[in-house]
């Protein structure tokens, strides 16, 4: 489904990916942890194609299509999704009319008809109940005036109503309360199906208890150094990184 292929990206000449190699399958949890500056969020940026950073070489495949050249909003009808570590606002535009234009730009890119308002009030509704989202939001400018865990919780709504076929999730629980994680959990896990392919980055294992990952990779200086299991992630919490950081590498790591 997502292949990317040793890739080298550069930020005002400065070279922060240097090689990632990373294939996500349907139905597969993949997890990325690292310590601060490893290029993580980078990474995440880059997928979602932000014009900041400069892709020096390897290649990015989406279902089989190069992304490099895409703009972030063709990415986005093609079916990748990307939840930010910090969601913006959007002053004056509620929550109902900045999905229903998404969405439809979405389906009229892919040739299906526009949903109009009235269907897409039901369609709404149905997902916001999905994610156990208050009805409140339906009329709430875009993530203004709202706290960490409503703007998290309403990446997810947003999510579950463009119904992308793989997204990646930067530090999704940050700044999420105990009860929050567990709303936020609740909806990735209701979206993910066998069909779908999911990318977590997090600093904590703590997120892992609620949404199971198949693999979980480690980033240091721009570069996946250790793959493997859940359990890695447990040996990290207890650990720390630095049993996997070189005396080369941690000069890199902020």
């Amino acid at each position: 489904m997502l292949e990317i292929v040793d890739l080298c990206v550069a930020v005002a000449g400065k070279e922060i990916l240097k090689g990632i190699s990373l294939t996500i399958k349907p139905g597969e949890i993949h997890t990325i942890m690292g310590p601060n500056g490893s290029g993580k969020s980078t990474l995440a940026n880059v997928l979602a194609g932000h014009p900041a950073y400069e892709i020096t070489s390897g290649e990015l495949l989406f279902q089989g299509k190069s992304l490099i050249d895409l703009e972030p909003e063709e990415r986005a009808h093609l079916g990748l999704f990307m939840g930010f570590q910090y969601p913006i606002e959007i002053a004056g535009v509620s929550n109902i009319q900045f999905l229903q234009i998404a969405l439809n730009a979405k389906r009229k890119a892919n040739g299906l008809p526009e949903m109009t308002s009235e269907q897409f009030e039901s369609y709404f509704a149905e997902k916001a109940a999905l994610m156990e989202i208050k009805p409140e939001f339906r009329t709430r400018n875009v993530n203004e005036g709202f706290s960490g865990g409503e703007k998290k919780r309403n990446e997810i709504l947003q999510m579950a109503v463009l119904d992308p076929c793989m997204a990646i999730l930067d530090e999704t629980d940050s700044g999420l309360d105990i009860d929050a994680m567990r709303v936020v959990a609740r909806g990735v896990n209701r979206w993910m199906t066998p069909e779908k392919g999911l990318l977590l980055i997090t600093h904590y294992q703590r997120l892992l208890d609620y949404i199971k990952p198949h693999f979980v990779h480690v980033c240091i200086n721009g570069k996946i150094t250790t793959s493997g299991g859940p359990e890695l992630a447990l040996e990290l919490e207890s650990k720390g990184y630095d049993w996997l950081i070189s005396p080369v590498e941690e000069s890199y790591v902020a």
